[in-house]
């Protein structure tokens, strides 16, 4: 898999909570923004995932 650039632009102060939670975590901007998105996507994939086993099996999600 090969890699691509994405650039963002943000306000300074947007920029300077990621800097803080990335520091936290001992991580650069750019791995934390990553890491995130990363999680989000697995999240909402994973979500799919259970809502259509759910249908799969009838489940009513709501009861």
């Amino acid at each position: 898999m090969g890699t691509s650039v994405l650039s963002l632009r943000m306000d300074g102060e947007l920029l300077d909570r990621l800097r803080d939670r990335a520091a936290k975590r001992g991580m650069s901007v750019q791995d934390y923004v990553i890491r995130t998105l990363m999680r989000d996507d697995f999240d909402e994939r994973f979500r799919t995932a259970v809502e259509e086993t759910e249908k799969f099996y009838g489940v009513d999600a709501d009861a």
